[in-house]
């Protein structure tokens, strides 16, 4: 049966997506910009488009995300191809994005690492914001360094790569900045029913959904040069135990960053050298401190 264009759109707002969501499924499926729908809506749908939208419907109300469906997702103004092998990048990430660039002169050649960096997403965003950066993308799984290294080539932008669990990838080397959005949902966490479209890999990490920061944090300061930033985005109510972890390892100037809904989101730490430290203490444990 052939269908305009709204017909189809109210279809599939009876199967249960919102206005928004029909409309970006189905300017996918015709290849046309969303406003353009909307002085098109008595045209008609081809057979095969009418067949792919349906198909494409059925997908997002089983709970798929729109961003599988339609292969692309938008981040700190880049377009970028995603998939079911990595995590479907949120805004709240962009801020740990502008808080990293913060950090980050814009004609430095600082050396940047992102741990567990899934679509590329954060890498690709600071390596377009702050070109000279040596920006390095690490992560455990092949499949998601094939769809950020696809990313990188398609947008022109040039990554170190580096396939590996967290820091292990990058053993002998040392960084000015580090970045990580890393799995922080607890196991057994209700809302992950609402996630079971994404990789469970990028999603939790142990009982309470710390474990990858916990390793995160204590294997950082053998990767930092003395001064660099570690950032870490994690979940709605572990900013003070993220900064806990942070300050026992020996950072300071530990701090949160909140998300676009006012909540910390991001924690960060600043690592200075232990011989420094010690070295402070000691003056100031003399009796004879110099002058």
């Amino acid at each position: 049966m052939t269908s305009t264009l709204a017909a189809a759109l109210a279809d599939a707002r009876t199967a249960g997506l919102d206005r928004l969501d029909a409309q970006l499924l189905l300017a996918h499926v015709l290849q046309r910009p969303r406003s353009w729908l909307l002085a098109h809506d008595t045209d008609l749908l081809a057979p095969q488009d009418a067949a792919a939208f349906r198909a494409a419907v059925a997908r997002r109300a089983a709970g798929e995300p729109l961003a599988y469906i339609t292969g692309r997702k938008e981040f700190h103004g880049l377009s970028l191809q995603v998939d079911a092998s990595v995590l479907v990048p949120r805004p709240d990430t962009e801020t740990l994005v502008d808080w990293a660039l913060e950090h980050l002169g814009a004609h430095e050649a600082s050396t940047v690492v992102d741990l567990g960096t899934g679509s590329g997403a954060i890498a690709l965003a600071l390596k377009h914001a702050r070109p000279a950066a040596h920006v390095h993308a690490v992560d455990a799984s092949a499949a998601a360094l094939a769809t950020a290294r696809a990313n990188a080539a398609r947008l022109h932008l040039d990554l170190r790569f580096h396939h590996g669990d967290w820091w292990t990838a990058v053993g002998g080397q040392r960084f000015q900045l580090a970045v990580s959005n890393p799995p922080y949902i607890a196991e057994g966490d209700p809302h992950l029913a609402a996630l079971q479209a994404e990789p469970v890999m990028a999603l939790t990490s142990g009982a309470d959904g710390l474990d990858a920061i916990r390793r995160i944090v204590a294997d950082a300061p053998a990767h930092l040069e003395p001064g660099a930033w570690l950032l870490v985005e994690h979940g709605h109510d572990q900013a003070d135990a993220v900064a806990m972890l942070l300050r026992n390892a020996g950072f300071d100037a530990v701090c949160s960053r909140q998300d676009l809904a006012g909540v910390n989101r991001c924690t960060g730490g600043r690592w200075v050298a232990m011989q420094s430290k010690q070295s402070d203490t000691t003056r100031a444990a003399s009796p004879h401190p110099a002058a």
